[in-house]
């Protein structure tokens, strides 16, 4: 499975916790909009290309 990660305040103790487990297994992406410079073009590309997405 495909999970996108998208975090707007950057990451945290329990997010990294979930992503870790999710590594096993499974593609994640992990997206951290609190960095300058992102393409919200692709930020949506991505959306629509995994199976499951997760906001923080």
């Amino acid at each position: 499975m495909k999970i996108l990660h998208i975090l707007s305040d950057g990451p945290a103790k329990l997010s990294d916790q979930i992503i870790g487990v999710q590594s096993k297994g499974n593609e994640v992406k992990v997206i951290d909009l609190s960095k300058k410079g992102i393409s919200y073009e692709s930020v949506v590309d991505d959306i629509f290309s995994h199976d499951r997405v997760i906001s923080w």
